[in-house]
């Protein structure tokens, strides 16, 4: 098994891809860092040249002269240091703005099925914080990359304008401290990056699931459990920032003795030079200024390496997801139809990804226009996996899906998705006005559309009681709105959409008798030709039925014409209104009876 996905190479090559689009961001800030440098350079060098006529030592040229230069290199730096920094940030920003879209679409192409094995907070830390990290390598990386060959390249040119012995030490100090110490570096201490970036995400993973359930931990009593939980998840993060810590110290410490011992070096040329009579000071003291120069900034690459650990590692975890396989795929040309007459799942048999237990074994079922179908089974039964392969979030391994007599794979995501809708046990609310978020089901709706659509499923009221009505913003309130509630808001949105197909997923799990009750009502009243699958563990749920498919070891089964059972619909009804001793007892009397 490899131990990384990409090598260093090709994270470097696909990263600066991404940057093309800001590529004039990244060249006007490469230039003002190349400015920037040699006018730093300058400012030694004619630093130097001032001193030296200030003492006497150099006749030639004006001291008024070398100041005023060093002035306009001054001027340049600050100058050029401002549009580095506002360049390559204005870059930066806006490749991670594409690159969070990216990874969305990534996530969007390979849900659901890849989000049933993840955990959610490690996929919030890779959308949000790894793309981050990334800020880094666009924002510091590409000029300073310039800069480290530009520097030494033109501080070799002016050494050897005065001796070449001069060129002889520098050039082994550049390839030190500029390629063997930072590729040596980047390799040892790419395992401990991505260690440190994967038990990060774990630990903000933990961190996020138990904000979301804090009120349970607080039922329970389990604050305690939860924050040894997360105490042992940072206690390895910090393990990680130990070992990350030390490699830093290591990397920026050896570049520290090759520096000075390169210092060195020139100044024992420089005595050897002139005690032979070879050279003059004036060399002497403007290589040592500006080599001074262009070893500081060729030291910082070993800064740019150890932050390049964790954006190597980031972007890995990144790439993963964007070079994924879905599943399911659309075909090239996708089937359309008009309306949905009829579903048939033929001698359908389905395994899950990395399990060896069969969930569906030769199940067959057969639906039509108006029909409405509850499936009830076990848990793990593989009543959800059938719903799962209707709306192709796996492919189907064995069997076939029919719509309309069409295989199932002949139809687009967005085709399929036209005539389907899905109502979950909790239907989420999105950090929007209500209108806009009955609206996701058609956006291009009109307020009296979806004022409509509310009436008809018996939430406008409430919806007008609040005080901002229709613009009351679900972030504010959310908490406040009942299971009742939220799942009417959810039928708004199947009924502006207006699907051929509605499925519910244990619409009323979360629902109390009353609330039930009503519910089911409005699916007999306004979606009754609809075609309706329901999986639900309460009977009650499935009086509206006209079929009850029992699922049990991955085969199903009609147990029953509910339409022939009007006795037992009444009793089940009326049980809503009955203490649940009552529904217990009519729900047993329905499985004999079925």
């Amino acid at each position: 098994m490899k131990k990384y996905a990409y090598s260093i190479p090709v994270l470097a090559s696909r990263l600066i891809k991404k940057a093309r689009p800001i590529a004039k961001y990244l060249t006007i800030s490469t230039l003002a860092s190349i400015v920037g440098n040699l006018s730093h350079m300058g400012v030694m060098g004619f630093g130097a040249l001032w001193i030296m006529k200030v003492a006497g030592i150099v006749t030639t040229g004006s001291a008024w002269l070398y100041a005023c230069m060093m002035l306009l290199c001054g001027l340049l730096i600050a100058l050029c240091r401002y549009l580095e920094g506002v360049f390559s940030h204005l870059g930066a920003y806006g490749i991670l703005a594409k690159m969070r879209v990216d990874l969305f679409s990534s996530i969007n192409r390979l849900a659901p099925a890849y989000l049933i094995d993840q955990k959610i907070g490690d996929v919030i830390n890779i959308a949000v914080g790894d793309i981050e990290t990334l800020e880094y390598f666009f924002a510091h990386t590409i000029g300073p990359m310039f800069t480290v060959i530009l520097l030494p390249v033109t501080t070799v040119i002016i050494a050897l304008q005065f001796n070449p012995l001069y060129a002889y030490v520098l050039i082994p100090v550049y390839l030190i401290i500029s390629i063997i110490i930072p590729l040596v570096g980047l390799y040892l201490g790419r395992g401990i990056g991505k260690e440190y970036r994967k038990d990060l995400g774990k630990l903000k993973a933990v961190i996020l699931e138990n904000i979301y359930a804090i009120k349970d931990i607080q039922i329970y009593h389990a604050s305690d459990d939860k924050i040894a939980q997360i105490m042992k998840y940072n206690d390895q993060v910090n393990k990680d920032m130990h070992a990350m810590t030390m490699h830093k110290q290591a990397l920026s410490s050896a570049p520290n003795f090759f520096v000075y011992l390169g210092r060195v070096m020139i100044l024992v040329v420089a005595a050897y030079l002139l005690s032979n009579g070879i050279g003059d000071p004036v060399g002497t003291i403007v290589i040592s200024f500006i080599a001074t120069v262009s070893f500081s900034s060729t030291f910082s690459l070993t800064f740019v390496v150890i932050h390049l650990l964790e954006a190597f590692a980031a972007a890995e975890r990144i790439f993963l997801i964007e070079d994924a396989n879905s599943l399911t795929t659309d075909p090239k040309e996708s089937i359309r139809i008009d309306h949905v007459e009829c579903i048939d799942f033929e001698d359908v048999s389905f395994t899950y990804p990395k399990t060896n237990r069969e969930i569906l074994k030769h199940f067959n079922l057969s639906i039509q226009h108006q029909e409405h179908i509850g499936i009830v089974g076990e848990s793990g039964s593989g009543k959800s996996t059938i719903l799962r392969l209707l709306l192709r979030y796996y492919p189907i391994q064995t069997g076939k899906i029919q719509i309309n007599g069409i295989s199932l794979d002949q139809f687009s995501f967005e085709e399929l998705h036209r005539h389907i809708a899905v109502l979950e046990q909790d239907t989420y609310l999105f950090n929007d006005t209500i209108a806009q978020n009955i609206a996701i089901a058609k956006p291009e709706a009109t307020m009296d559309e979806i004022r409509l659509a509310a009436k008809r499923v018996g939430i406008d009221d409430f919806i007008m009681s609040l005080a901002d009505g229709y613009d009351t913003h679900m972030g504010q309130m959310s908490s406040r709105v009942s299971g009742g509630e939220r799942q009417r808001i959810g039928l708004a949105r199947i009924m502006l959409k207006q699907p051929d197909v509605i499925i519910l997923d244990e619409p009323t799990s979360a629902l109390d008798v009353l609330h039930e009750k009503e519910l089911l009502h409005t699916l007999e009243k306004e979606f009754k030709d609809k075609m309706i699958l329901t999986i639900s563990h309460r009977l009650s749920t499935l009086t509206y039925c006209d079929r009850i498919i029992q699922v049990k070891d991955g085969s199903g089964n009609v147990k029953g014409r509910l339409t022939c059972n009007q006795p037992f619909i009444k009793f089940c009804r009326c049980r809503m209104i009955l203490p649940n001793i009552f529904f217990s007892c009519g729900s047993v009397i329905l499985i004999v009876f079925v």
